[in-house]
């Protein structure tokens, strides 16, 4: 089955979206994970200023207030920081939910911190009374805290792991995603150059076309003249195939595709016939080799168009699909009711045709086909016209009526 080159280059645009997203994703895995560092070294820095604390000299009561007020601010501003950080946080939020049991810890080293500064306080004054039972106290303050830190840090040290675990799951992932897909679509883009390089020099007579679009452009390329050089094969108005040439070039081009869906359709022009002309002669020859024309625009090789009466025309097509061939009909069917043309007598008219759609059986012969067609364009005629007609319509039209 051919592929199409806009499927795969939606596709590929598709690819190239998720593959940004996998970037952004490891952007913002990267910045989680340093956060997890800088988490580590806040606490650690915490630990450090609250040993400092314990070790201020009381030779000058004054400037051991000044260090520990400074020092005391900035334990408190660091478990802020801890607060404010773990909101950009995701991995931990949102995957490893651990929100409630870190807020916490948080709220309980903030508790033990504010102790330990009143205890410090309490200690690093001029007044001896007590030293002793304040120092004990200080140190009991001193160890809650730094057992809290310690705790901290091995619980993060363990989150680092977990989300580690992670990052590397999702990166393996993503790189697994991305090189299939690379490789899929450099499969696919190195099959679309070949029929690229196919089409600029038709050298190669074995190869075989591997996209849609290349296969409709290398048909339109091999496509044979319409006209012949037996002019009894030809209708003399619009250089078209008439009745003979159509059995003809279809004896010649039926086995170009073998495996392809062949289908017959009688096309008519509405309220156009030789026994009630409302138009001049040139005028009514005019409009005859103007939808001949659009019906020529949508042609390929293995296609036949003919004229075969006054006011029809038999086209036969060769589709990979019933579904594909009966679409192209009615867009010829559009593309002939967008034809504008200027009469002298009545100005502007649009021209409207009706169509019988068969597919053809191989055991079927043209004139049978020929014949189920006209039958079929009778009902589209009898249904309002403008419209092309199948072989359902007339069984669904004769199933409505008993």
């Amino acid at each position: 089955m051919k592929q199409s080159i806009k499927n795969i280059f939606g596709k590929l645009s598709l690819f190239f979206l998720f593959a940004t997203l996998f970037a952004g994703l490891g952007a913002l895995m990267t910045i989680d994970h340093s956060r997890s560092y800088d988490k580590l070294d806040n606490l650690a820095n915490q630990k450090y200023i609250i040993s400092s604390l314990t070790k201020l000299s009381k030779d000058d009561i004054e400037l051991a207030l000044i260090q520990f007020n400074g020092k005391s601010t900035q334990l408190l501003h660091d478990i802020d920081k801890l607060r404010n950080s773990y909101e950009y946080n995701f991995t931990e939020k949102y995957v490893l939910d651990n929100s409630k049991e870190y807020l916490s810890d948080l709220d309980k080293l903030k508790n033990l911190t504010i102790t330990f500064n009143q205890n410090a306080r309490d200690y690093y004054t001029k007044d001896k009374k007590n030293e002793k039972v304040k120092e004990t106290v200080l140190k009991e303050s001193f160890h809650n805290i730094f057992n809290q830190i310690n705790n901290m840090i091995f619980r993060s040290v363990n989150y680092n792991k977990a989300k580690f675990n992670i990052h590397k799951n999702v990166t393996y992932f993503a790189f697994i995603v991305i090189l299939v897909a690379s490789l899929i679509f450099r499969k696919k883009l190195n099959a679309i150059y070949g029929d690229l390089y196919y089409l600029y020099n038709m050298s190669n007579k074995d190869y075989v076309i591997y996209s849609e679009e290349a296969d409709a452009i290398s048909l339109r390329m091999n496509r044979k003249p319409t006209t012949s050089d037996n002019p009894s094969m030809l209708d003399p108005v619009t250089g078209i195939n008439n009745h003979k040439g159509m059995v003809n070039s279809y004896a010649e081009k039926k086995g170009m595709k073998e495996s392809n869906f062949t289908s017959l359709t009688i096309i008519e022009i509405d309220n156009f016939s030789k026994a009630h002309r409302a138009y001049s002669q040139e005028f009514t020859q005019n409009i005859l080799k103007k939808v001949a024309f659009t019906i020529s625009l949508h042609e390929q090789a293995t296609d036949v168009i003919s004229r075969i009466d006054y006011n029809q025309f038999a086209i036969i097509l060769s589709r990979s699909s019933k579904e594909a061939s009966f679409k192209d009909i009615d867009i010829i069917r559009q593309s002939i009711s967008e034809i504008k043309f200027k009469s002298p007598q009545t100005g502007s008219i649009t021209v409207t045709v009706s169509g019988g759609y068969v597919i053809k059986p191989n055991n079927t012969t043209l004139d049978e086909s020929l014949r189920e067609s006209r039958k079929i364009l009778e009902h589209a005629k009898s249904h309002g016209k403008n419209r092309v007609s199948q072989a359902k319509d007339l069984q669904e039209s004769a199933y409505a009526e008993a």
